[in-house]
């Protein structure tokens, strides 16, 4: 254990005193879906968890977010900017990202936003599919302070049947603001 996981193991386990369930093997490329996503703590608590494993995990965000000096901060923890504005092909572009790499871990909220959604988000499946990378169903439970890394789905290309089984898997995690999920 390096310096660096030390530090992120006692500030999530001593100080905030979450815990981490990892039944699974984490492979070195991924796509990590983590739900609930009810605020913008979820991307503190969510890269304090994944380096107390010692691991690195890339995640987008909304390019507004990248203004001085906050740009710096988010890229030099993996932060990816997204232009959602454009019609650019974000999946192609990641999908180029895990096949030119040996590692590559990204975090994507489903939903999309903090807000209330029934309506989530197809990107993470699609990258997920053409990249032929599995995807990691990691839950976040404020009420428990336990985030679970206990799935991992293989994409069929049936997206809505996939989809209920990755619904199913985040419907009894509360997140924060339990009343902006909706699985």
């Amino acid at each position: 254990m390096n310096i660096k996981q030390a530090l992120y193991r006692f500030i999530y386990f001593r100080i905030l005193k979450w815990k981490a369930e990892v039944p699974v093997p984490l492979s070195e490329k991924c796509i990590v879906c983590a739900a609930p996503h009810t605020t913008n703590y979820d991307l503190i608590i969510g890269k304090l968890f994944y380096g107390t494993m010692g691991r690195k995990c890339s995640f987008m965000i909304k390019k507004e977010w990248f203004f001085f000096p906050m740009g710096y901060i988010f890229r030099a923890i993996g932060g990816i900017p997204v232009e959602r504005n454009k019609k650019t092909s974000l999946t192609q572009q990641m999908v180029k990202r895990f096949n030119a790499t040996n590692y590559f871990n990204l975090a994507i909220t489903p939903e999309g936003t903090r807000k209330a959604t029934s309506r989530w988000k197809k990107g993470f499946y699609y990258i997920a599919l053409k990249a032929n990378v599995p995807i990691v169903l990691i839950g976040i439970d404020y009420s428990l302070k336990v985030i679970k890394a206990g799935k991992i789905i293989i994409p069929t290309g049936d997206y809505d049947k996939d989809l209920i089984e990755i619904k199913n898997y985040f419907k009894t995690f509360k997140g924060k603001h339990p009343e902006n999920f909706i699985s």
